[in-house]
C-alpha cells in the first residue's frame, strides 16, 4: 500500500471508532458553516459588485488601491 492510502485507512478507522468526537466535530463543523455564512452575508458585502458595472473597472480600483497601501510606497503620509 501507499502512503497516501495507509494514511486514508488510519484516518477513516479512527473517525469510525469515535463515539462523543463524531458529536463534536459535527458541532464543530456546523458552527463553522454557521459563523462563516453569518459573516460573509452580514459584514462582508460585496462592494465591488455593486460600486462597478463591468470587471475592467472592478479590476482598476482593486490594483489602484493594493498599489496605494504597498509598503514601500511613500506617496501617502
Amino acid at each position: 500500500m501507499t502512503a497516501l492510502t495507509r494514511i486514508w485507512h488510519f484516518y477513516r478507522d479512527g473517525f469510525r471508532g469515535m463515539t462523543l468526537g463524531k458529536t463534536l466535530w459535527t458541532v464543530i463543523l456546523i458552527k463553522i458553516i454557521v459563523l462563516f455564512g453569518f459573516l460573509k452575508l452580514f459584514f462582508f458585502p460585496d462592494l465591488l459588485g455593486t460600486r462597478f458595472d463591468n470587471d475592467h473597472d472592478r479590476g482598476a480600483f482593486v490594483l489602484e488601491h493594493l498599489v496605494e497601501s504597498a509598503p514601500g510606497n511613500r506617496s501617502r503620509p
